[in-house]
């Protein structure tokens, strides 16, 4: 159930957002929902959650529109876990801009392709997981079978043969192609300041281990 009133404001607390503020806080006025429910699908009691909208005059459709926006943020957060975690989105550590957004739009590509097999492989569920309808896998579930699709489908290209890595540079030569340094910006209130960026020292300082 969800209960909703207008024309209130949170209480402020600290002054993390209003460093530059000085004397009373400022009231900001808005709409605040509770939304409550008796029994989790699992069985668990659940807490109450508060909700706060800058609106003041919120109408029912807005308010109902809000806490439904508020639960979808959950499959967003799994889902920006998965790009992460299981397909490795944050793995590489790309110098230049250009290649971060080409990885970015790869990892799009490979996700919707697990959205779109979901007819075509077979769920194979953990033992603590419910059965799901083939139109209702998760792409996590899609990926544990995307690999047997090889064996049903026409072969597009050959499998990548093994290799080993390069020698790379020799020992005792320095790097004479270094990657481009970015600056980094750091906010102090309404202004941005450039930090420089520290060079190592050539020759680091021995650690202690005694």
């Amino acid at each position: 159930m969800a209960r909703s009133w207008n024309r209130l404001h949170p209480r402020l607390t600290h002054r993390t957002a209003w460093t530059s503020q000085h004397g009373t806080l400022p009231i900001i006025e808005g709409t605040v929902i509770l939304l409550t429910v008796e029994r989790l699908p699992s069985g668990a009691t659940a807490k109450p959650v508060w909700l706060w909208w800058s609106q003041p005059t919120a109408s029912t459709t807005e308010t109902g529109l809000l806490w439904q926006a508020f639960l979808r943020r959950f499959d967003i957060e799994h889902t920006f876990r998965m790009l992460k975690q299981t397909l490795g989105w944050t793995r590489p550590k790309l110098r230049d801009p250009a290649a971060a957004d080409r990885w970015a739009w790869l990892i799009l590509t490979a996700y919707t392709q697990l959205r779109l097999a979901r007819t075509a492989v077979a769920d194979l569920r953990r033992p603590w997981e419910k059965p799901t309808p083939p139109d209702r896998l998760s792409p996590a579930r899609v990926r544990r079978g995307f690999r047997h699709l090889r064996s049903k489908t026409s072969n597009p290209t050959a499998a990548p043969k093994p290799t080993r890595p390069g020698p790379g540079r020799p020992p005792g030569h320095r790097n004479r192609h270094p990657a481009t340094r970015h600056d980094v910006y750091l906010a102090s209130g309404d202004t941005w300041k450039t930090q420089p960026n520290k060079k190592k020292p050539i020759n680091p300082r021995p650690r202690r281990t005694g």
